[in-house]
C-alpha cells in the first residue's frame, strides 16, 4: 500500500480556535464534538453498538496511520441520544433511532444467517458483501420488517456516517477546510482562489512551502 499523501501539510484547523475565524458558538460546538470519545455510546445497546462500529469502519475507512481516528460511530450515537434530527424523514423509514436499531439488528441477523457469525466478527470481504447487498436492496431477512434495506443504507448508514465524519475537525484539516469562518467570512469565492487564512494545498515537490504557509495561517 502506498503511503497516504498529505495534501495540506502542517495544517490543523484547531489552530483557528481563538482566531477571528471562529466565534464562541463555533468553539462550543467543536468542544462538544471533541469531547466524544471513540467508545462513548448512550443510545444503542452493546450489541448494536458493536455492529455500528463495524459498519462505520467499512463505510468511512480511515488511514491506518491516524493516531486518533474520527469517532464516527460515537458521533452517530450522540446524535441519536440527544434527539438531534435532520429536519425531514424519508416516508418509508421509521424515526432515526428505530431505523438504526432495526437496521443494525437486521444486518447482524443477515450475517449470522449467511456466515454463521455476527456482523462485527466477519472479515472485510463479507462485511462489504452484506453492505453492498443492503445498498442494492437484495437482503430479505424478516428482521428488516417493512423497512427497505436500500433506503436504510442510503438514508441512514451512508448519510449519517459521512456527515459524522466530515463534521469533525480532523476531517476539516484533512480536506483543508477552515470551518464556518464566522465572523471572519469567506471572500475569495472563485475557482482556484483562497483567502490568505485558508489552507494551502501542496503541489507535488512543494510540500515544504505549503507546510510553512499552513503553519503561519493558523496564527
Amino acid at each position: 500500500m502506498h503511503p497516504r499523501r498529505d495534501l495540506y501539510p502542517g495544517y490543523d484547523v484547531l489552530d483557528k480556535r481563538d482566531s477571528p475565524s471562529w466565534n464562541a458558538k463555533t468553539r462550543d460546538v467543536l468542544a462538544e464534538r471533541l469531547g466524544i470519545g471513540p467508545e462513548t455510546h448512550r443510545f444503542l445497546d452493546d450489541a448494536d453498538w458493536t455492529t455500528l462500529k463495524a459498519v462505520c469502519d467499512r463505510v468511512v475507512p480511515q488511514p491506518a496511520d491516524r493516531a486518533d481516528p474520527i469517532p464516527v460511530a460515537a458521533l452517530i450515537d450522540h446524535k441519536l441520544a440527544t434527539g438531534e434530527h435532520d429536519g425531514y424523514r424519508h416516508a418509508d423509514l421509521p424515526d432515526q433511532g428505530e431505523a438504526w436499531r432495526r437496521g443494525l439488528a437486521a444486518l447482524d441477523a443477515e450475517a449470522r444467517a449467511a456466515y454463521g457469525a455476527g456482523f462485527h466478527e466477519l472479515g472485510v470481504w463479507a462485511r462489504d458483501e452484506l453492505l453492498k447487498a443492503a445498498e442494492a436492496g437484495t437482503l430479505a431477512h424478516p428482521a428488516w420488517g417493512d423497512m427497505p434495506p436500500a433506503k436504510f443504507f442510503s438514508g441512514r448508514v451512508l448519510a449519517d456516517a459521512v456527515k459524522a465524519y466530515y463534521a469533525h475537525p480532523t476531517a476539516w484539516s484533512e480536506i483543508g477546510f477552515g470551518g464556518p469562518a464566522s465572523p471572519r467570512g469567506y471572500v475569495r469565492m472563485d475557482f482556484d482562489r483562497r483567502d490568505p487564512w485558508e489552507a494551502a494545498e501542496a503541489e507535488p515537490g512543494r510540500e515544504a512551502e505549503a507546510f510553512i504557509e499552513n503553519r503561519r495561517i493558523g496564527r
